[in-house]
């Protein structure tokens, strides 16, 4: 028990990467979970330290299951899971949404965390810290997309925004029920990376800095929060 276990979904670019990496320097044992195993273990190769790559497709069950498998082989426990991996989807208005636009964004950005969370709770219940690390957005928050001070108001869109609205009430349960646990949600805020065409004004360092902060949060902190880099964020 005293290497910590962690395990980041779509951890081979991006926040996830850099989330991964900053793990990595802290000793950790990090599962870099990947759709591509060969890069995935690129990754983790490049990563050094104790990281290892797995296959994770967080939208199959059956590759969910055998990284559960392959987690439990190995170290028979998980400590910390950021459920990383997300999807923009299509960049249009709500006018030209249709309900279809929601099938992709919502099968990776919501039921992809209840899938991997709901999987691997068995193993988490077998750690002495378990923590669930959601990544959320600030746009899906009601008080900072309708707050005219914050960039994010200015962008309309339907999938994306309610997905993350929806990721933040499932953490918001998790939270109530999974005692022991810190099941924590985090904005990373606008950061420059694949998901956005590389348009944000932070660096992935600067983005991976909520994530990384909800990551190693100490026994006595609370669970059910959503807070970026700065602070709390409002729900």
């Amino acid at each position: 028990m005293d290497t910590t276990i962690a395990l980041v979904t779509g951890a081979t670019q991006g926040i996830g990467r850099e989330t991964a990496r900053r793990l990595v320097a802290l000793g950790w044992t990090v599962w870099v979970g990947a759709r591509d195993l060969t890069a995935g273990e690129a990754v983790a190769t490049g990563l050094g330290g104790d990281a290892r790559a797995v296959r994770l497709d967080v939208t199959d069950d059956t590759s969910v299951a055998e990284a559960v498998r392959v987690v439990d082989a190995t170290h028979g426990r998980l400590d910390v899971l950021v459920n990383n991996a997300g999807v923009s989807g299509r960049v249009v208005g709500p006018r030209d949404t249709p309900a279809a636009d929601f099938l992709p964004v919502y099968g990776v950005n919501v039921l992809g965390p209840v899938r991997v969370t709901h999987a691997f709770l068995p193993l988490l219940d077998r750690s002495a810290q378990p923590r669930v690390v959601m990544v959320s957005s600030g746009l899906g928050s009601f008080g900072v997309t309708t707050d005219p001070g914050r960039f994010e108001s200015t962008i309309a869109g339907l999938a994306y925004p309610s997905s993350k609205a929806a990721l933040n009430m499932i953490t918001s349960q998790y939270a109530k029920v999974l005692e022991g646990y810190q099941v924590l949600a985090v904005d990373p805020g606008y950061t420059a990376t694949g998901l956005n065409g590389f348009q944000g004004y932070q660096t992935v360092e600067q983005g991976a800095d909520a994530v990384v902060a909800a990551a190693t949060v100490g026994p006595d902190a609370p669970s059910g929060t959503f807070r970026d880099r700065s602070g709390a964020v409002p729900w």
